[in-house]
């Protein structure tokens, strides 16, 4: 009877525990508000669909902010073992190979399907190595577009069904809206990614040497030509009439849209469902305006956005789980509920002929531009994208003088050139400081 009764006991305690314990990974990442919900939702959904592995997102603030944190908590063994990097940041993470596992090589490992041709082109090409191989996952992408505000175009006479096309087509609509008392032709946010980088993607004119880096750290900038000059020229032309009004870095112009300052917009694809939300007018949508005599034009346009990378030196069965929730991420369901929740570009083929023939673009209008203009043609080492080092402060940098052009201190070509010589200092820097020189 004892005997039983202590067997009967040790059932009861055996019963009492879970069968085995998951493996927690944790993601780290820049997402907050709505999209930070999306990112938890997307957590969930993986950890709800199996036990062996638990997701476990953690908000770390901006993209910097993120990277930074990520940085330090590596230099201590406290590191994720995934990490939300944003675009332009891709040659710095490449430079730390020690640090980084790349995706191609864990997708391998564990046995897991990742093909690079499921991608966009546009996505693939930015991501990849010089072999092909993907070195992070991609996970948010949009591209700038066009936004306008149908109830102005028409109480100025311009036809609200059609999106200006050109820049010559633009600044005539937008001077229009200003003989009708708009206080904004039209403005733009991110000013370097929409007019630096993007333009120079979608006219097929190189940003640098070395495919834009891509072919080697020793690319020199080369946007200060004459097409790029004559672009930030005329924006600065038009900043005399408020034909276009300069609304600030970042995001910083896009609540002047929004408010029905400015009938004319661009901006990130992905601010969509806000524009929307916070709008009460009317919107119309079209691709990124080009100049006609530009031979090439238009190509096609560049993401923005970010990629998971995974961090070395985690447990092995961490990364077994870190594959697992990948090949989950790039199921086409997912991939298509996460582009239409969020206003991301869908970033498979499979994902967006989902969304397609759900009716999603149908019920939505507006929603299918960013895809068709970023596949617009095979991207070019022109329109491929970006692999330069220390771009974020590059960046800044380009802004700065930007901003000087526009606010008439100086010349649009003197602007352009002290860009590129600040600019090149920083990729000098970085080539020095890279084990890989």
């Amino acid at each position: 009877m004892v005997f039983l009764r202590c067997l009967w006991i040790a059932v009861l305690v055996c019963a009492a525990l879970p069968a085995h314990a998951a493996t927690e990974i944790m993601w780290w990442h820049a997402m907050s508000g709505e999209l930070g919900r999306q990112v938890d939702k997307l957590a969930a959904d993986f950890n709800a669909s199996q036990s062996d592995y638990r997701i476990v997102p953690s908000y770390k603030g901006s993209y910097t902010e993120t990277v930074t944190a990520a940085i330090f908590a590596f230099r201590s063994r406290s590191q994720p073992a995934i990490v939300q990097v944003n675009e332009i940041a891709t040659a710095t993470m490449t430079a730390a190979k020690g640090a980084m596992y790349p995706v191609y090589e864990l997708m391998r490992d564990e046995k897991e399907s990742f093909s690079p041709s499921a991608y966009l082109p546009a996505v693939t090409g930015y991501y990849a190595d010089a072999d092909g191989n993907m070195l992070s996952f991609p996970f948010n992408a949009s591209t700038p577009i066009l936004y306008y505000n149908k109830d102005r175009f028409r109480a100025a006479g311009l036809d609200p069904a059609v999106a200006p096309k050109t820049w010559p087509e633009l600044g005539q609509a937008a001077k229009r809206l200003r003989d009708h008392g708009m206080a904004c032709g039209f403005t733009t946010s991110w000013p370097s990614w929409v007019n630096i980088e993007n333009f120079s993607a979608f006219h097929n004119l190189p940003i640098a040497t070395r495919a834009n880096g891509f072919a080697g750290l020793d690319a020199v900038l080369t946007f200060n030509n004459p097409q790029v000059t004559r672009h930030i020229a005329q924006l600065a032309e038009w900043q005399k009439s408020k034909v276009f009004d300069y609304g600030g870095r970042g995001q910083a112009a896009e609540p002047r849209f929004q408010k029905g300052e400015c009938g004319i917009f661009i901006g990130s694809s992905a601010t969509r469902a806000d524009i929307k939300a916070n709008s009460k007018f009317e919107i119309g949508y079209g691709m990124m305006p080009y100049w006609p005599d530009v031979a090439g034009a238009p190509q096609n346009s560049i993401i923005g956005g970010a990629t998971l990378w995974v961090l070395r030196d985690r447990p092995a069965a961490e990364y077994k789980g870190v594959a697992k929730f990948f090949a989950y991420l790039s199921r086409p369901d997912i991939q298509a509920a996460w582009h239409q929740n969020t206003g991301y570009l869908p970033i498979t083929q499979a994902a967006f002929d989902l969304t397609r023939a759900q009716g999603f673009y149908d019920r939505n209008p507006g929603t299918a531009i960013s895809i068709e203009q970023v596949t617009l043609h095979p991207p070019t080492e022109n329109s491929r994208g970006l692999r330069l080092g220390s771009f974020v402060l590059i960046r800044d940098t380009i802004e700065d003088e930007m901003e000087q052009a526009f606010s008439g201190r100086k010349p649009a070509q003197a602007a352009l050139d002290a860009a590129a010589e600040r600019g090149n200092r920083l990729l000098r820097q970085f080539e020095r400081a890279s084990p890989d020189r």
